[in-house]
């Protein structure tokens, strides 16, 4: 009896434990919304309800939402460990990956597929090189921590890129009907899936504040009052054009952002 209430868990250590679980909680929440969105996806390929599309983005969104606040739960409570790291890893590629690669497929071209048999294999190889293109991403990332510059990243973050393909279904949640669009929706697929593996510098939250930001975010706000749910269209395309113009910038010698430090190993 005695040894058996010796090994028994203090009401301390069960809740340091629940303390570390917290994280891993939020985590799991994350995944939740991303299969949910997934699941949302499959059983509306061949109905075609556009709420039920829109809603399949919004889920993708608040996979988003909790992915950003296990980080947060886990350095507030300081509770970071290599288990929490490599769960919220394997939970990017499903909720960044294979959950909008799964809704851009279902919405882009299994309704076209009946028609175009071709398209829905192409549509269904482009949606693959997203998911493959993101997983490389995030391994990557996870080898070159401390390598690197924190304010800026190496390729266009794997939840921003969720965020642009899912955007347009956000904005126009109908299946679309037209060869040409699929075809659209191949290139943004693929020519999001390049900028996440490609060298191009991101600029990340990590970034110095200035007054500037702050009147940027004033006018983003009035943008989204103004445009609604076509909003997040427009930010992705001045965000990757603003990028892409300042890497042109740098190539160029102009340093009026400062350029990424180079670290030696």
């Amino acid at each position: 009896m005695r040894l058996r209430n010796h090994l028994k868990p203090t009401r301390q250590q069960r809740l340091a434990r629940a303390k570390f679980a917290l994280p891993s909680f939020v985590t799991l929440l994350s995944i939740a919304c991303g299969f949910g969105s997934i699941v949302m996806s499959v059983d509306n390929a061949h109905v075609g309800l556009a709420a039920d599309y829109r809603m399949s983005a919004i889920l993708l969104v608040l996979a988003g939402v909790f992915d950003a606040l296990d980080g947060f739960v886990a350095r507030a409570t300081n509770t970071s460990s290599e288990f929490g790291m490599q769960l919220d890893s394997i939970a990017d590629v499903m909720n960044f990956g294979c959950a909008p690669a799964m809704l851009l497929y279902c919405y882009g071209f299994v309704q076209l597929g009946a028609d175009h048999p071709t398209l829905l294999r192409a549509g269904g190889l482009a949606c693959f090189v997203f998911v493959a293109c993101g997983a490389l991403r995030l391994a990557r990332f996870n080898v070159n921590v401390g390598r690197t510059d924190p304010r800026y990243f190496v390729g266009m973050p794997i939840t921003a890129g969720a965020a642009c393909v899912a955007a347009v279904v956000v904005a126009w949640p109908a299946p679309l009907t037209t060869t040409m669009q699929g075809y659209l929706v191949m290139l943004l697929m693929v020519g999001v899936g390049t900028l996440m593996v490609s060298t191009v510098r991101f600029p990340s939250s990590k970034q110095p504040k200035s007054m500037l930001l702050f009147v940027v975010i004033g006018v983003g706000v009035a943008l989204l009052a103004w445009l609604q749910t076509r909003f997040f269209v427009l930010f992705f395309v001045l965000y990757i054009s603003f990028t892409l113009l300042l890497n042109i910038a740098w190539q160029l010698g102009w340093r009026g952002v400062p350029a990424p430090a180079v670290y030696e190993d």
